[in-house]
């Protein structure tokens, strides 16, 4: 990597920690959008799946993956502040001692705070709208999810952020916006094609499950987002942006 994409990675730290500091109304609303965005992309997944479910699950699953693409389209394009990019993004400012470690920490709370509330409130909406009658659907998975055994959902967790924060750096080294609309697709749909886990999503999964699908156990949610969200800052940070800025050129 080049030392310009070096400059370029560290400036979206500094950026982000910056706007954090001197706005912070303004950085949680760019959370809470980039939640908002997320959970678009779980409707649209979760409705093309249950369109599929009968007739070609495997259809479903593919195309599925395909839509939940748009959320970081939309992220990249428009600008707002997602947790899991923010671990690539503020990992590799610290690597390359651009920012400290504790605005690393605080980045990675407001935003993981504002993608919940996004997430939250926009789920909600589409459970008061109906949920499009997919109920069943989540039924049909939910459960499975979250009886996943710890090490696999661990390690899901790690693969899932390590494909979305490809995505993400394409989104800043691309200067072309058609390159970055197919590389950005095939990487987020590589992640939900392969069943990985992500916590961001997971949060608008869960909202809207535990209001569609009886008897869902509060606990068993809050240890599968305790672990994939683990999992999702080892694969942004230590997966991906260690290895990019140790083999990038320096000035």
């Amino acid at each position: 990597m080049p030392y310009d994409d070096v400059l370029k990675f560290s400036n979206a730290a500094k950026g982000k920690a910056t706007l954090l500091k001197e706005h912070p109304g303004k950085y949680f609303i760019r959370a809470i959008m980039a939640g908002f965005f997320i959970a678009v992309a779980m409707i649209y997944n979760n409705v093309v799946g249950n369109i599929f479910k009968d007739s070609d699950p495997a259809w479903g699953k593919m195309l599925g993956g395909l839509v939940f693409s748009i959320a970081v389209l939309l992220i990249v394009f428009i600008g707002s502040e997602l947790f899991t990019g923010n671990n690539l993004v503020m990992a590799f400012g610290a690597f390359d001692k651009a920012v400290t470690w504790k605005q690393v920490g605080k980045v990675w709370l407001v935003s993981y705070i504002g993608n919940f509330v996004g997430c939250a409130f926009f789920s909600l909406i589409f459970v008061a709208s109906g949920a499009s009658g997919t109920a069943d659907y989540f039924a049909g998975y939910i459960e499975n999810k979250l009886a996943l055994p710890m090490d696999q959902m661990f390690f899901k967790a790690i693969l899932c952020n390590f494909f979305v924060c490809l995505a993400v750096a394409c989104g800043i080294k691309c200067k072309d916006e058609v390159a970055k609309f197919l590389m950005i697709t095939i990487c987020i749909s590589g992640f939900i094609v392969s069943g990985f886990e992500h916590c961001v999503a997971n949060m608008a999964t869960f909202t809207t499950a535990y209001f569609l699908v009886p008897g869902l156990s509060i606990g068993a949610i809050l240890k599968s987002m305790l672990i994939v969200t683990t999992g999702n800052i080892i694969g942004g940070s230590l997966l991906l942006a260690l290895p990019l800025r140790k083999m990038s050129a320096d000035k």
